[in-house]
This record gives C-alpha cells, structure tokens and sequence, in this order.
C-alpha cells in the first residue's frame, strides 16, 4: 500500500477549447501550477473536472494527459466512477496501465447500490480491475443519493478490497467523519472534501483535503493548516471566513460554482475554457463581476502561482 496521502488535493478542472473539445495541452502547464502552489495531489475526473459530462474515450485521454505531466510530488488519484460497472472498471484498469498512483469511485447515480453491502460489491468489482492501485471510495450523497453510514462502509469494504485506501469524504455529516476518523483513521487516508469548512475536519483530525479551490487558491488554505497546527484559532478562522467569502461570491455570479470557478483559472494563468451543457459558460460581464469580487477578498495574497 501507498504513503498516507496528506495536505491538499487539488481537484483539476477538464480544460476544454472553446468549442467544447478536450484542451490536453493545457494540462502540463496546470500540473506545473499545482506543483508550485505546494499541493499533494490532483484528483483527476472528478466533480470538478465534469466526470459524467464526458465520454469514456475522453476520460482516458484526460487521465493519459495528468499521468504523464504531473512531477512526482503531485500525486495522481484517477476518478472511474460511471453509471456502467463495466465502464468503471475499464476506467479504473486504465487509470492503473497509466501509472496512476490511486483511482476512485463515486457509486452509480440512478440504478443505485442497496446498502453497504451492495456498495461494496460493486466497488470491490472496480477496485479488482485496477489491480494493486489504492482504491478510495468518492462519497459525495448530495449529488449520488448514495447515503450510507461511511463509518460502517469502510470497515465492511476493507474486509474484501485488499488495495482501499480511503474515502473523499464530501458530505455534512461531521459525526459520521468524525466516527470515520475514530473507526478507520490510523489505517486509511480519510479525506475532508468541503474547502469551506475545512477548519472543522480538521479540527476533527483530517489529514488531507481534496478540493476544487486549491486549484487556485492553496495558499489560502495551507496558511490555514499551518495556524491549526500552530493552534492559532484565530488566524484559522479568519482564513477559513475568506474561503466562505470566496466560495459564497463564486455562487452568488450565476447561481452556479463550477462555471464560475472555472473562470478563475485564467485568471491564474491556466485557461480552462468553458463548461460543458447543460452547465453554462460566463457571459463577460459575470466574468468580470467574479474578478471583481475576489479583488476585494484580497485574491492576489493567496492565489496560486
């Protein structure tokens, strides 16, 4: 099994070119950005990066493009969830024939797994063609309607899947991530994935943090890990108040985060073109607006290089 995986993950978005296609070149500069901004890893294909809005073939190919432009230090964790337990498990067996030091799975979101026990078969199913990889299950409910007691699903899981390694854990619940952490914490990397309200897992004990605006603002966030670990509560929540700040004036432009934050990347110098349908892409004034707000958090301190 793989070093724990701590600090923060950036999860990418899927650069496209202005006419909806796949934008690989952009990929090796993005990694290099991330690299630089002190992140640990990329969570590639995910939510952020419009998984389902993409076709098998392009997924590949996106994941083809991080595993060979990422520095070693930025570790690559492979999104494979698909509605298709076959599509999943070519994804899943991909990701590994390229190198890709994790993969991870979101469950099915309309046939949906019953219980714990048929959400660990079917990502044990997954898990088993990625070979050796570290496996890490993606619970995010809101957007699944998947809602099991993670703290009960991963110690069932472990039980038949060899290579877990962990959960993205994107949900409300602190109780059950703090049962998580008590039940799976010293054995499994369990991964907070709210970056406005990191300061409570880490309070609760989280380690490491998967996140779409450490795509372009890790500073922020690593300031805010190295108050906590100063046990300066102050500082950390002041920091943590501008993410809030941050996040809440990215919805607040078009009732929309991902196209909005989206837009931030060219901001930081990594173009990452338009959403894809049915999400809609910023008209320039929005644009504008978005680049308005963040100048008034202060952007410039603590955006990504």
């Amino acid at each position: 099994m793989a070093d724990r995986l701590e600090g923060l993950i950036a999860a990418p978005f899927t650069p496209l070119h202005p006419d909806g296609t796949l934008n690989l070149e952009a990929v090796r500069p993005y990694a290099a950005m991330l690299a630089r901004s002190g992140v640990a890893g990329a969570f590639v294909g995910g939510t952020t990066g419009e998984s389902l809005s993409l076709t098998a073939d392009e997924r590949m190919r996106l994941t083809e493009a991080w595993t060979v432009a990422a520095p070693e230090d930025v570790r690559v964790i492979v999104h494979a969830g698909a509605e298709s337990l076959d599509v999943a498990r070519a994804l899943a067996g991909h990701a590994a024939s390229c190198g890709a030091r994790g993969v991870a799975v979101m469950p099915p979101t309309f046939f949906r797994p019953d219980g714990v026990d048929g959400l660990v078969g079917w990502c044990a199913a997954v898990a088993e063609a990625a070979g050796e990889v570290p496996f890490y299950y993606y619970h995010i409910p809101g957007l699944t309607g998947v809602h099991v007691a993670i703290h009960e699903f991963l110690p069932a899981a472990a039980e038949r899947i060899a290579t877990l390694a962990g959960v993205k854990y994107t949900w409300e619940d602190l109780n059950d991530f703090s049962l998580t952490l008590d039940a799976c914490g010293d054995r499994l990397d369990v991964l907070y994935g709210r970056d406005e309200t990191l300061l409570a897992g880490l309070a609760l004990g989280a380690r490491g943090a998967v996140g779409s605006t450490y795509n372009f603002a890790a500073p922020l966030y690593l300031r805010l890990m190295e108050a906590v670990t100063a046990g300066d509560m102050d500082a950390a929540r002041d920091l943590q108040r501008t993410s809030r700040q941050m996040v809440a004036a990215l919805r607040g432009v078009a009732g929309s985060f991902l196209p909005a934050a989206k837009a931030v990347m060219a901001m930081v110098g990594v173009d990452c073109g338009p959403v894809r349908p049915p999400l809609a892409a910023l008209a320039p004034a929005q644009t504008e607006a978005v680049r308005t707000a963040l100048e008034r958090l202060g952007f410039d301190e603590f955006r990504n290089r």
